[in-house]
């Protein structure tokens, strides 16, 4: 059984960044947020779901309606936790499916900007949160984004602080431009290692004893 490692931080934290830095080194990751996309255009449940609740015009044809699903779950914390009961548990049904396909990798993971607040976190082993000052976020978010800093402002807000996701933290990578990247998922990596061995030693010796 494949460790899973959830990776999860605030907008502009550069948690793709060290998603994609896991994947040079040999570790699939899952990105919530493109296989989501995936799942509410393609996913016949999420599809009948959404329509019951804001009619056929939600989807123009085979794609989301984008503009009009925004425009009922813009600030109103009620109908986007509406919305999220539709998706989430789908998104989390896949995630299971896209692991049980990986299991000739010791270690996995999955990357999801509310990996907490989606319940997502009960479905890894270990949180690791990519960390950055909150002005580096908002300037990167918004050179990336093209966007002013008041809607960056506005959705840094909306998220669960990093204050509180280091609480339920089991590693925090910082990425403020400054220090080193590569030596802190290295480090990560070799942590996850050394758990691997030790849990297939036990194993091995559970085995022997069963054996005897």
């Amino acid at each position: 059984m494949a460790i899973k490692i959830g990776i999860t931080g605030g907008i502009g934290s550069g948690k793709s960044l060290v998603s994609r830095l896991l994947e040079v080194m040999g570790i699939p990751v899952y990105i919530s947020d493109i296989e989501s996309k995936r799942l509410t255009n393609s996913d016949a449940l999420i599809r009948s779901e959404l329509i019951a609740l804001l009619g056929e015009e939600v989807y123009a044809g085979d794609e989301l309606n984008k503009s009009l699903l925004a425009s009922y779950i813009f600030g109103d914390p009620e109908h986007i936790r509406t919305v999220n009961s539709i998706i989430h548990p789908r998104v989390r049904d896949d995630f299971r499916q896209w692991v049980e396909h990986h299991t000739t990798y010791p270690v996995v993971g999955m990357e999801s900007a509310i990996l907490i607040e989606a319940g997502f976190a009960g479905e890894v082993d270990v949180v690791v949160l990519v960390y950055a000052p909150e002005e580096v976020r908002i300037m990167r978010a918004m050179q990336r984004d093209t966007a002013s800093r008041e809607l960056i402002e506005r959705r840094v807000r909306s998220q669960m602080s990093d204050e509180e996701k280091r609480t339920q933290a089991d590693f925090v990578i910082v990425n403020d431009g400054e220090t080193p990247l590569i030596p802190q998922v290295l480090e990560v990596i070799t942590s996850l290692s050394k758990n691997i061995a030790y849990l297939c030693l036990s194993e091995n010796r559970l085995h022997l004893g069963k054996n005897k």
